[in-house]
């Protein structure tokens, strides 16, 4: 669907300059053409009294009066007997103008066609006829019409004018037919060869903005990542948009370029263009990736005080991760606890009693360590009961930490350090009962 409004933003404004160009107008060409044309065909005159009428009916088309112009044309093609065939093409060009206008564009495509059907008239005028019904094909979803159209164009450019490359703007509007049709190999041939066609240019002319955006995709449906990097630091060169910049660090990203994708988004988040909250979310990642979780921490933090993440049970765990990594555990601590109430399971409670069990906190250690186990849920449950174990170890509560560590013993994840707990503190009881003995 974007790619689908895009390629309208393309065609519609083309469209119209080449429909006025066709239109009162269009008996007036270059020197060169006319004297091309006057080689190749003998065209009639357009009359005073016809171009009057054609002229009278836009005038109403363009002060809004779309059923008086119609009437007026209407008037004119009763008389179409006595009409040679450029005064007729000119009469349906301009029923065509007026329903296009009107948005009408099934009757304005049909309108056109009669305008090439009429013979002859001035090959500069059919063709501009002829790019606009190519226009109107793709704006319509008509692709092969719309590259039928544009190829009967260049039939007549390569007849009249041997030695002219194709105007890129026909091989774009090509590429925008093919890349519907989802034939990108051929997409990507046209737009390529239109891109270098401006690029190579030595008349200062630069390339439409959207020509790489469609070159882009193209390639990215190509599954060519690198090339797709390359099109977007043009993009960044050329257009500096904010959004280019984040796609270009989620394309050094794909291409495992993480030094490149970081460097990029941070130079986009000094140019305040990491503005949204996935944008945001990514730039804290990146962070935590590459062991900076107090900048992490930092984004994160930022982004839920201006309201571009909320509160849930996401953004606050890693937060609170961030945080903690950042060895600013008495900030995480309530984070990562109003995470756990909003978590359908313990295993954010387990966290927390890891994290106070390092603080040196023994009490909350046990407490938040039972939620976790009374909630449930857990990847590993033995850990739960090995910090139980530990924080009553260090109250002196030997016999009731050796019973947690004999059931850390029993899960996978914690058996190995659960038993060399249980030996740790089997030994301080011993020793400890030995020196009370001793006392005693």
């Amino acid at each position: 669907m974007a790619i689908n409004k895009l390629l309208l933003k393309l065609a519609t404004p083309v469209l119209m300059t080449g429909v006025l160009m066709s239109g009162i107008q269009a008996n007036t060409v270059n020197a060169e053409q006319a004297k091309v044309e006057r080689k190749t065909k003998r065209v009639p005159t357009l009359r005073s009294k016809v171009y009057d009428q054609l002229s009278r009916a836009q005038g109403l088309a363009d002060a809004g009066n779309q059923t008086e112009a119609f009437e007026v044309l209407d008037n004119v093609k009763s008389k179409s007997s006595s009409m040679n065939s450029y005064e007729q093409a000119m009469m349906y060009n301009f029923y065509g103008f007026i329903h296009y206008e009107a948005e009408n564009y099934d009757q304005a495509i049909a309108a056109f066609e009669n305008v090439v059907l009429q013979q002859p008239i001035p090959e500069s005028f059919e063709q501009a006829t002829l790019f606009s019904l190519a226009q109107l094909h793709m704006m319509r979803g008509n692709y092969d019409q719309t590259i039928a159209k544009i190829e009967q164009w260049e039939s007549i450019q390569t007849r009249l004018y041997p030695n002219k490359e194709i105007p890129a703007k026909n091989l774009v509007l090509k590429a925008q037919a093919m890349y519907q049709k989802q034939d990108y190999a051929a997409a990507s041939q046209y737009i390529n060869a239109a891109v270098e066609q401006i690029e190579t240019n030595d008349l200062g002319f630069q390339v439409d903005e959207q020509w790489y955006v469609l070159q882009r995709a193209i390639y990215f449906e190509l599954k060519q990542p690198e090339k797709v990097k390359d099109v977007l630091l043009k993009l960044v060169k050329k257009f500096e948009a904010p959004k280019y910049w984040i796609q270009l660090a989620g394309m050094y990203g794909e291409l495992e370029q993480e030094q490149k994708q970081l460097a990029v988004m941070e130079i986009a988040e000094q140019k305040s263009y990491v503005a949204t909250g996935s944008d945001m979310f990514n730039l804290a990642q990146l962070y935590y990736y590459h062991q900076l979780p107090f900048k992490a921490a930092a984004v994160m933090q930022k982004a839920i005080d201006e309201g571009k993440l909320p509160e849930n049970e996401r953004n606050l765990t890693f937060l609170a991760q961030s945080l903690n990594s950042a060895k600013e555990t008495e900030k995480a601590v309530p984070v990562m606890l109003a995470a756990a109430k909003m978590s359908e399971t313990g295993e954010l409670y387990a966290q927390l009693g890891q994290m106070y069990l390092n603080m040196d906190q023994w009490t909350d250690a046990i407490a938040m360590s039972q939620k976790a186990l009374e909630k449930g849920g857990l990847r590993n449950e033995g850990m739960s009961h090995l910090v139980i174990g530990m924080a009553q170890f260090n109250m002196g509560e030997y016999n009731q930490a050796l019973t947690q560590l004999a059931k850390a013993q029993e899960f996978d994840g914690s058996r190995g350090m659960a038993k060399q707990w249980s030996k740790f503190v089997e030994g301080e009881r011993k020793q400890v009962e030995s020196y009370a003995s001793i006392g005693h």
